[in-house]
């Protein structure tokens, strides 16, 4: 029992984790040295690699001098909060990791707060210390204030710490003294966090995530806290609202490097994955089966954030996708449900809409994105703020807002935030960068992204966690320009387009099938105008001099999937198909709109 440790590694975003990760698994040796494995191992599907983040937590084990080492890492954006609230329930210590530049971050805040509350011990990695500018000192004293503050207790305070960079392959317990391996880091880890604290009695096992697999059904992950579970043995799985049900294992797996490994038996301390038992939730036990006790279940925090989610009623519906119906979507939002802890689902009045309710635009994208490539297509109204009575009085959720940006733009950024609602808490200085905290109403991030990337040519790094409900801060000027909206189905016209540029800008390609109610531009004015683009030229026998000019069409603003939601006004939906994103009005013909005007 002494030779496991179940360490979690927490994180703002980019500050290391997932590359840390691989660096103690090559360490480790899970790989033979012919096999070229490449980086961001645990990043395994496509999302995660194509946006560089990790979404959903992951464990791996490692064997380090004779000790287990169940390493469990997690996602570092806010919006994936609850990924990492459930599986820190796995762990008894967590590897904070600190980018010597950056220092502590909002969201190293939000994990660390968490881990601080479950009572585990940190350990402390101070990241990336080949960064030019960089003053590991420095943030070794603010990691240290940021506990003091969160209200760590004594024997939290005193952690240890190891510098380096996992880039570079490399740990040492002072940032000047360069080695060529990680091993600081993991002695540190053998050291200080506490192998798991068994007590004495029948078996309890918190499920803390699950997977699927088409053969053998829901297999139901946790770290089994006391007892001993073998194969073939009878349990009960107590629910949440504490009704019991009797199963039993088929199987039982271990975790050995990046797979599994069937076993008989597993003892109290280790993370395991249970084969064999139906109908069971993320949070429920699985007890005794003659005396069944439960174990307190995981706290989540509320969604802050809902998004309308609707079958696809627009002309093209049915062309790209395989899934159209709501029963579809119904379903696959339910199942959802089961693995994803921050979310929620609501009915409307109609059979076909669905109130989908989660942390942030982020959050929700990636599961409308997943869908998309799974062949399901779907429409998605402007996401809303979720509004709370508090006291009689109407509240909405205010977030912490940093933005890390350029000097000589930092007024932009106060300028565009304070218009939003937001109230400035302080400003610092850092090299060339300035780097300015805000409090914010929810609603004023949504479509900040977009205006902040363009005011500061890309260089401005977002980063906001939630920090509770404060009472209603009044209207927030939305998009201030209308929309350029389709009056024909047809293609456009590169002919047409070339007279309508100085309307405004398009979304469309010339050529692309466009239909009436699908808004194709952003008008230059703040009103909506419908036009034309199916429009040919005229041909005629008679010749013109002069008037042959050439058509010079301006390239197309193409909008992701985050940012054709944050675009988007209350009386438009987000068209998603598996091969294509578009934007429309709700009524699609001119006079429905002016007939139900919103």
């Amino acid at each position: 029992m002494e030779s496991i440790r179940n360490i979690a590694i927490i994180a703002h975003v980019d500050h290391g984790k997932t590359t840390l990760v691989d660096k103690i698994m090559y360490h480790c040796q899970l790989f033979r040295d012919n096999e070229n494995t490449g980086d961001l191992i645990l990043d395994n599907n496509d999302l995660e690699r194509e946006r560089g983040i990790t979404i959903t937590s992951k464990n791996v084990s490692v064997t380090y001098k004779g000790t287990k080492i169940n390493i469990i890492d997690t996602p570092g954006h806010a919006d994936f909060g609850g990924e990492v609230e459930r599986v820190l329930n796995m762990a008894d210590g967590v590897c904070l990791l600190v980018d010597a530049f950056e220092g502590p971050m909002p969201q190293t805040r939000f994990v660390l707060q968490k881990a601080l509350d479950l009572g585990l011990k940190p350990c402390v990695v101070i990241n990336k210390v080949d960064k030019e500018n960089c003053t590991p000192e420095e943030v070794h004293e603010k990691v240290f204030d940021l506990m003091f503050e969160l209200g760590a207790e004594e024997w939290q305070l005193d952690f240890p710490t190891v510098y380096g960079s996992a880039k570079n392959n490399w740990m040492s317990d002072h940032w000047e003294n360069v080695t060529d391996n990680v091993e600081a880091l993991l002695d540190m880890v053998i050291e200080n966090v506490p192998a798991p604290k068994v007590s004495e009695g029948t078996p309890q096992m918190l499920i803390t995530s699950l997977d699927f697999s088409a053969f053998t059904g829901r297999i139901a992950i946790g770290r089994l806290e006391r007892g001993v579970l073998k194969e073939g043995m009878p349990i009960s799985l107590v629910k949440r609202d504490g009704t019991v049900t009797k199963s039993r294992i088929k199987e039982l797996h271990t975790f050995e490097g990046l797979g599994r490994k069937k076993v008989q038996e597993v003892i109290a301390g280790d993370i395991c994955a249970i084969i064999g038992v139906e109908g069971f939730e993320i949070g429920d036990t699985i007890a005794d089966f003659e005396n069944p006790e439960a174990l307190q279940t995981i706290a989540i925090d509320e969604p802050t954030m809902s998004m309308l989610f609707t079958i696809n009623d627009s002309p093209f519906f049915g062309k790209e996708g395989k899934f159209v119906t709501s029963r579809h979507i119904r379903d696959r939002l339910t199942k959802e449900l089961e693995k994803n802890l921050a979310m929620k689902l609501g009915e409307t009045d109609s059979a076909d809409k669905f109130m989908v309710f989660g942390r942030g635009v982020l959050h929700l994208s990636v599961l409308i994105e997943t869908m998309r490539r799974e062949g399901y297509e779907l429409q998605i109204g402007q996401p809303q703020v979720i509004i709370k009575e508090i006291d009689g009085k109407k509240c909405e959720p205010i977030e912490e807002l940093t933005i890390d940006l350029p000097e000589t733009l930092s007024g932009r950024a106060v300028e565009f935030v304070t218009q939003r609602k937001g109230e400035m808490l302080s400003m610092e200085t850092k090299g060339e960068r300035m780097i300015v905290k805000f409090n914010i109403p929810s609603r004023g991030i949504i479509g900040l992204r977009n205006q902040l990337l363009t005011a500061t040519a890309g260089e401005a790094i977002m980063a906001h966690r939630f920090i509770g409900y404060e009472p209603y801060k009044g209207e927030i000027a939305g998009r201030n320009k209308g929309s350029l909206i389709s009056m024909e189905k047809g293609k456009a016209i590169p002919y047409s387009i070339d007279k309508l540029q100085d309307r405004g800008k398009f979304f469309v390609e010339p050529n692309a099938e466009i239909y009436e109610g699908q808004v194709i531009g952003e008008n230059s004015r703040g009103d909506d105008m419908c036009v034309n683009v199916t429009k040919e030229k005229k041909q005629s026998n008679v010749r013109s001099s002069g008037n042959d000019e050439k058509a010079r069409i301006i390239p197309p603003i193409i909008f992701s999937l985050e940012e054709a939601l944050e675009y988007i006004q209350k009386d438009e939906y987000v068209e998603c198909t598996p091969k294509s994103i578009r934007l429309r009005k709700i009524f699609l013909t001119e006079t429905d709109r002016k007939r139900f005007k919103v």
